[in-house]
């Protein structure tokens, strides 16, 4: 028998489960597929930022040269395991050729449109369904140790200040002021207030209560395995767990989407990016804010009882090991910024999660050429929980025939056709 229901999304992450939140708003019938359960993907153990300070795109002048100086080192923070791989080794290409001015600041605009768009939405998301997820707005440290990198770092709060971010600049004192566990080795940084955080799992937790509460039908254990297709229709999808049919479909399966989008005549430019993180017990001397160490690339996220340091860019397909020399390199790196006596001591959970990248650093928003009723949200990078409520709305405008509240023309899928986007 085929489950049939008014909107399917395929994807119970964070960027699925708020498609379904905004669906059920505007009075769809939503049911939601997933391989696992609700979060257990990419949404679980990232750092739980919320950050419109990272509008800024990977792609820019001199990234190439930094990304080849880092590949020689298997603990830096961009690396690429040796394989033939010859999708991967296009997208490199058309990432580098995007590391010019010109389309830095076209990806610079369309991110900060989406990213400040869903700081406020999350914001107005939780406090209206009480999601109890330690959500705070305290504002996020970039601190370096070496002035020359410090110095050569002046483009950023340029561009940030260009779409209307507030950017501070903070010497070392003034950063030890505000977080007295920050070492002497810290030459400045910037403060960006608007960036704000919350646990990650607790928020995705609270968030799938939330849409069940609306009337969202949930299906885990419903890996897809294939598609049905009726024309320009995708008539039903194969899982696990049966098959079923939705008048609208929304694939939002995060770095699988390139696998099963491909069953569908569909090349979405997509790379996995492995992503790791520790998480371990507060310790007794913490940072009072999420602290990002530039130099090394780590990022430090402090909660009640908790402590996370994740980060990193591992091009390495779809690989499933642990690498021990780069969570080594996590704490490593974190404790040559930060004095923390008991850091590391213990540890709640080792992870790992793939990032979908893309070689623009925009998301795929929109609807998917060839296909009437199947729409796309994807691509995200590592902002899918910073993204994730504009890309809800958005999505639910577009499903629904409104008028949307944001211009969806810098993420449409088709921009990577007809040679619109190298």
């Amino acid at each position: 028998m085929t489950r049939k229901t008014e909107v399917l999304v395929l994807g119970a992450g964070v960027i699925g489960l708020s498609c379904a939140y905004f669906l059920a708003k505007a009075g769809r019938e939503v049911t939601i597929l997933d391989q696992s359960w609700p979060g257990s993907g990419a949404s679980h153990g990232n750092c739980g930022t919320i950050t419109p300070s990272h509008a800024p795109p990977l792609a820019k002048p001199g990234m190439v040269a930094q990304a080849l100086a880092w590949m020689a080192r298997q603990d830096s923070p961009f690396y690429i395991r040796p394989r033939f791989d010859p999708v991967l080794w296009r997208w490199l290409w058309r990432f580098a050729r995007r590391c010019n001015w010109r389309d830095f600041e076209q990806a610079l605009a369309g991110k900060a449109r989406l990213l400040l768009q869903s700081r406020r939405l999350l914001a107005e998301l939780i406090r209206a369904e009480a999601i109890d997820c330690e959500y705070a707005e305290r504002g996020h440290l970039t601190v370096f140790r070496d002035p020359a990198a410090l110095a050569a770092f002046d483009w950023w709060p340029r561009a940030l200040r260009s779409v209307g971010m507030q950017v501070n600049a903070l010497d070392g004192a003034a950063l030890r002021a505000r977080e007295p566990c920050l070492r002497a080795e810290v030459v400045g940084g910037f403060d960006t207030p608007l960036d704000a955080e919350f646990k990650p799992d607790a928020y995705v937790g609270g968030l799938t209560q939330v849409v069940a509460a609306l009337g969202v039908s949930f299906a885990s254990q419903a890996e897809v395995q294939g598609f049905r297709v009726d024309g320009q229709r995708v008539a039903a999808v194969h899982t696990r767990a049966g098959e079923f049919a939705g008048e609208q479909l929304v694939l939002a399966l995060g770095a699988w989407s390139p696998l099963l989008a491909r069953q569908l005549g569909l090349e979405l430019p997509v790379q996995p990016g492995k992503g790791y993180s520790i998480t371990g017990p507060r310790p007794r001397r913490c940072p009072g804010v999420p602290i990002v160490c530039r130099e090394r690339s780590v990022a430090i996220t402090p909660w009640r009882e908790r402590y996370r340091v994740g980060s990193t860019m591992e091009f390495s397909g779809y690989d499933t090991r642990l690498d021990r020399t780069r969570l080594d390199a996590l704490l490593r790196g974190a404790a040559e910024y930060v004095e923390v006596e008991d850091w590391g001591e213990a540890t709640v959970e080792e992870w790992f999660g793939w990032r979908p990248m893309t070689f623009d650093d925009l998301p795929i928003i929109g609807a998917a050429p060839g296909h009437s009723n199947l729409w796309l949200a994807t691509g995200h990078g590592m902002l899918g929980m910073s993204m994730s409520a504009a890309t809800g709305l958005l999505v639910a405008d577009l499903v629904c025939g409104r008028p949307p509240q944001l211009d969806p023309e810098p993420y449409a899928p088709t921009r990577f056709h007809a040679g619109r986007n190298r």
